[in-house]
């Protein structure tokens, strides 16, 4: 939970570095938050079925919309990439898929143009 909060904390920081472990909590916890509510929405009757979506659920996504996107670019500076990559995921599919190798690459061992190894150890 440590994991989560803190990216929240952090939730319009782009510089620097995140650990893979930083990312992927971010994600399990988001995901977990993500489908709660959703049930929710969908017991008191807020959630549209066109749509797919509810107000809680959509509160919510819009709520960490930018701390998803800041820790997404600072795991891309952890690989030693620029943010924009992110954009690859504009790409249908493949764009997608690009970015989720990213996501899973180890970081860079040492100081990299984005600062230092947020694992604390130079190799």
């Amino acid at each position: 939970m440590n994991w989560y909060l803190n990216v929240l904390k952090q939730y319009a920081v782009f510089k620097g570095r995140a650990r893979r472990k930083e990312y992927w909590f971010f994600i399990l916890f988001n995901l977990i938050a993500s489908v709660v509510l959703t049930a929710i929405d969908f017991m008191t009757g807020l959630l549209d079925a066109e749509l797919g979506i509810g107000l809680l659920s959509g509160l919510y996504s819009l709520a960490v919309l930018v701390p998803s996107l800041a820790v997404t670019v600072r795991r891309l500076h952890d690989t030693d990439r620029s943010g924009w990559w992110l954009l690859i995921g504009l790409v249908p599919l493949l764009g997608a898929i690009v970015l989720l190798v990213f996501m899973l690459l180890d970081g860079t061992p040492g100081d990299n143009q984005h600062g230092a190894n947020p694992k604390g150890v130079a190799a």
